[in-house]
Order: structure tokens, then sequence, then C-alpha cells
């Protein structure tokens, strides 16, 4: 039922407006740049200040022997709560599944800054703290990371308050 109203929240809706987007991140967890570096791919769809998207990624770019427990699925709707001429500060939370892994429940917390460098390319620092939970142990790390989202449609990047053209 839910994986049903996601398909079709993010089928084509009108006055929605679709992205693509590219994050990496590091966390501040013990490791090599490798073990600490997060990927993911993110597709949504946008309604004035608030999207939803489905992101794929990974926890961690190491080379893994055995069975990956760093590949995951999450859902992230974010709010875009103040705006300031081609400049966003972006509010996201996410709920998602890390496959095989003992602290499967994934759950994040970010906060950004963006900056919308053309109508269709929009670019974004972050920050923010992952939570992992299982059935017998949890844990959570802090982040900082860099993303490039591309529209498919312009986006306005002007105030959402327009002066009103019939005062004198």
């Amino acid at each position: 039922m839910v994986l049903l109203f996601l398909a079709g929240l993010l089928a084509g809706t009108a006055h929605a407006q679709g992205y693509f987007s590219l994050a990496y991140a590091l966390t501040a967890s013990p490791g090599t740049i490798s073990d600490k570096s997060n990927l993911s791919f993110e597709y949504g769809k946008q309604w004035d200040v608030f999207s939803v998207g489905i992101d794929l990624g990974k926890t961690s770019l190491s080379h893994v022997i055995h069975r990956d427990t760093t590949a995951y699925v999450e859902l992230r709707p974010n709010l875009n709560v103040f705006q300031q001429g081609r400049f966003t500060n972006t509010l996201t939370t996410g709920i998602g599944y890390v496959f095989h892994a003992k602290e499967n429940l994934l759950m994040e917390f970010t906060t950004g800054i963006e900056f919308a460098y053309s109508g269709k390319l929009h670019f974004n620092m972050f920050f923010g703290q992952y939570f992992y939970s299982g059935r017998y142990s949890a844990s959570n790390v802090n982040f900082l990371g860099v993303s490039a989202a591309y529209y498919f449609k312009p986006t306005l990047t002007g105030s959402v308050f327009k002066k009103n053209a019939n005062k004198e």
C-alpha cells in the first residue's frame, strides 16, 4: 500500500516538477576517506516549497568483501524554509532501509543552503545526522556534504511574495 502511494506521488502529477540529484557526503566516523564517503542519487518531485524524493545510495564507498551492507533506499521529504534571491535554506527529514545491515532502519535529519545557479541547476551544501537502528543496537553519525540537482523544467528563483502590479 505504501509503495503504491509513493509510486502515485512520484508519477506525473500536475503542477509538480521533477528533479534528479547527485550527492556526496563525508561522515564523522572512524576509518579511511572511502569508509566515510557516502554517495546517493535521488529522483523526486517538487511542489512550490515542498519536495519528496526517493534516494538510492551507499553509506560507505569502501570495498566490500562479503555481503554488501551499505546499500540503502530512503524516502526524503524536503521543505524550503526561507528563500532570499537565489539562496534557499532547506530542511530535510528521511526514513529508509539499509539492505542486509544489522542496523537496517535509517533516519535522517539535514539542513542546508541551496544556490540556484540557473533555473535548472542548483547546488547545495548540507549537514546533518544519520540515525541507524536495529533489533539489538543503534548508532548515529554526523555528516557534511554537497549536491547538485537538475530540474527538468526551470524553477522560480525569486521571492514567493510578488509585488501587486495594480498598485500605483
